[in-house]
């Protein structure tokens, strides 16, 4: 199954994806963006402040595909358990807050991005969410790119909410403003209950 981490600049998702890697070693552990060429590109974007949003969001979108094409899909076709550090609802919440702040004239963003996702894309089978407000958050990633301002996070904290309150079956919201040793034990916890449900499922 696929599991992912998703959640604002300096939620804790890396740290928690980096202490999961010891209690499932088997698992395959991913993010985005990934280290292919494509996910080079997509850092490249993030550091260039005068990037376009809508091409910015169709590199992201390139990074995914080829991310599902080479990792995800491949490991899941061989039953293994995927882990993956942010994955589409990042660009869910992430892009469609730039496009609605642009000059784009695109009416529903979210909407948009979700429309050019759904032809190829692979939803996850659970999203841990790491909640934690837009200030703390900015605060905590140091505010060192143009993603990392409270401003701009706040608008993708609404859109994490949007998508929360559209599938809250998913989503399992852990309180990130906790120190990281709560933070990693609650999640710890999150992705024993949602493993032991599936085992219920197969036996079923």
């Amino acid at each position: 199954m696929l599991i992912t981490l998703e959640g604002l600049d300096g939620s804790g998702k890396t740290t928690v994806w980096e202490a999961l890697h010891d209690v499932y070693p088997d698992a395959v552990f991913t993010r985005e963006p990934t280290d292919s060429w494509y996910g080079d590109a997509v850092y490249r974007s993030i550091g260039d402040e005068d990037a376009d949003p809508l091409a910015e969001l169709f590199l992201y979108t390139a990074d995914h595909a080829d991310h599902l094409a080479n990792t995800v899909r491949p490991a899941l076709h061989d039953g293994e358990l995927v882990v993956s550090d942010r994955y589409s609802d990042s660009r869910f919440a992430y892009q469609a807050a730039s496009l609605a702040a642009s000059d784009i004239d695109i009416a529903r963003p979210m909407e948009y991005i979700r429309g050019v996702h759904s032809a190829f894309s692979r939803p996850p089978d659970a999203t841990i969410y790491l909640d934690l407000d837009a200030r703390t958050a900015a605060e905590r990633s140091g505010r060192t790119d143009k993603y990392e301002r409270d401003g701009y996070l706040s608008a993708v904290r609404e859109n994490y909410e949007r998508l929360v309150e559209a599938e809250p079956e998913r989503f399992v919201r852990v309180d990130a403003t906790r120190s990281p040793e709560e933070v990693i034990e609650a999640v710890e916890g999150a992705f024993a209950d949602i493993l032991d449900g599936t085992e219920h499922d197969a036996r079923e």
